[in-house]
């Protein structure tokens, strides 16, 4: 046990060390495209956000939440960080959504400015804290959106509560651990750097500080117990996998598998974006959620590529 701690804390820390060293190594591309990047998202009309505090389960559990004024008959939508992180980088996409939904981005307890368990929850113990939540704010049924980690927690969340869920989108999943090894995921992460808003590597590093060291290894143990592609087959509710193009964190191959395991999965892809579309593509993944969220489209078992017009 000994060792496999070591070996965890080695690969945490090569991790932390790839976002840093990769967030510097993606400045120096990034800032050659300021230009271009300092006009992302001002033509778009952007909701407000408020935060909010709620004791659920002996837990104070942290929100932002929408404050928009939208149509009644809209379905809420709740936005679930990935491992580490907390709502504030969901923040650009929720700030995108909210003129049209009603939005809701929790953190998970053990992250962001929620309360820290003593022992870090499990995938399992995630989604039903995440249920409890909901039940909390009288959210009945709900559209959940997830990135790496919290795809993971839908999907238990869609099997154990599936009463909650309306329909799930999964982008970025957290592949199985047969996927892609972790020294090809820490190469992913400085390939990645330069096509992520800079900034969005700074949040990390500040909230995986705030959930400390031993909480993310005690989590990732329990993502890499936890077997996402063999869970899809039997979630039932509309699911969408989103994937960009730029994401060599999560191989293409698996996100194609998942979404074609999953009975009513589809795939779309987003050109030119990374691992944390929501942070830095926003625009792109709102058009993609208002299509099916406003329309409550159907899904079927299909690929959509979106275009670079988007």
């Amino acid at each position: 046990m000994v060792a496999i701690e070591g070996g965890r804390m080695n690969v945490f820390r090569c991790w932390i060390a790839a976002m840093a060293a990769g967030a510097l190594s993606g400045l120096a591309v990034i800032r050659l495209k300021a230009r271009r990047r300092a006009s992302w998202g001002h033509g778009a009309r952007r909701g407000r956000l408020a935060a909010r505090l709620d004791r659920v389960g002996g837990i104070t559990m942290h929100a932002r939440v929408s404050v928009n004024s939208v149509p009644e008959d809209r379905l809420p939508v709740i936005l679930v960080h990935g491992l580490g992180m907390s709502s504030r980088y969901m923040i650009p996409l929720a700030e995108h959504l909210a003129p049209h939904l009603r939005v809701y981005a929790p953190d998970l307890p053990g992250f962001g400015l929620s309360d820290k368990p003593p022992q870090a929850l499990t995938v399992r113990q995630l989604a039903d804290a995440l249920a409890a939540w909901m039940q909390a704010l009288g959210l009945e049924r709900a559209a959940l959106v997830g990135n790496s980690l919290g795809c993971e927690v839908l999907v238990e969340l869609a099997l154990v509560h599936p009463q909650l869920v309306d329909r799930l989108v999964l982008q970025g999943p957290t592949p199985d651990p047969e996927a892609r090894g972790i020294a090809r995921q820490v190469v992913g992460f400085f390939l990645i750097a330069p096509f992520e808003r800079w900034s969005l590597a700074w949040v990390a590093l500040t909230d995986y500080a705030r959930s400390g060291i031993r909480r993310y290894l005690q989590t990732l143990r329990s993502m890499v117990d936890n077997h996402i592609g063999e869970k899809a087959s039997r979630v039932s509710q509309p699911t969408l996998v989103v994937w960009g193009t730029r994401d060599y964190i999560v191989p293409y191959a698996f996100v194609t598998s998942l979404a074609a395991s999953l009975p009513r999965g589809q795939l779309a892809v987003i050109p030119d974006a990374a691992h944390g579309i929501n942070y830095s593509h926003p625009e792109a993944f709102t058009t993609v959620l208002l299509h099916s969220f406003l329309h409550r489209k159907r899904i079927l078992r299909q690929k959509t590529y979106l275009s670079n017009s988007i």
